[in-house]
């Protein structure tokens, strides 16, 4: 049985105070995320068309919404996409989408997967857990808040090797304390 909107999007929550503001992953994502500019957006979708329908509805609304209604958006897609290969194969899609959008240069999208590997890691490698989450995820980003947040923190380049250092010292069991739900999915 899939998990219902409500527990989709408190799962996301916890997340996201847990682990993306609590480890301080992104050093970005607090003030929007308290000032409640962070829409989490659930897709029920059960075929990538269906789904690429969601996320041309979820980038049409950032895109009309000023920054001060709607910082960034997360679109939720816990019952497609288990797998990562098939995820990761979908965003040369969804990144075609914010071009069809007329998006490009305003929009970002970074992914989130509760299986997210990066290039040449192994699948248990604690660095991956930087972009797992609860269920597939991808977070709209305005550029514009990319630029203001280099402003405020100019050795933006920096955070991906933190990142790296602290799951590297808090490891499996310190990430595994921050009991962050998996979708029913995922290992």
């Amino acid at each position: 049985m899939p998990a219902c909107n409500e527990t989709v999007i408190a799962h996301t929550r916890l997340w996201l105070e847990k682990a993306v503001i609590g480890l301080n992953l992104c050093p970005f994502a607090k003030a929007p995320y308290v000032k409640g500019l962070v829409r989490i957006s659930v897709s029920r979708a059960k075929h990538l068309d269906g789904f690429l329908e969601d996320l041309d509805r979820e980038l049409q609304l950032i895109g009309s919404t000023p920054p001060d209604k709607i910082e960034t958006t997360l679109l939720v897609c816990p019952g497609l996409f288990g797998d990562f290969l098939v995820f990761n194969d979908m965003l040369d899609s969804a990144d075609r989408a914010v071009a069809d959008n007329h998006l490009e240069g305003v929009i970002q999208i970074a992914p989130f997967h509760p299986d997210f590997r990066f290039e040449g890691t192994e699948a248990g490698d604690i660095t991956n857990y930087t972009n797992r989450s609860p269920y597939p995820t991808l977070h709209l980003i305005r550029e514009s808040s990319i630029s203001k947040a280099a402003e405020a923190f100019p050795d933006a380049e920096a955070i991906f090797g933190r990142n790296m250092a602290l799951l590297e010292q808090i490891g499996q069991q310190g990430w595994d304390d921050l009991q962050i739900p998996r979708g029913p999915h995922h290992k």
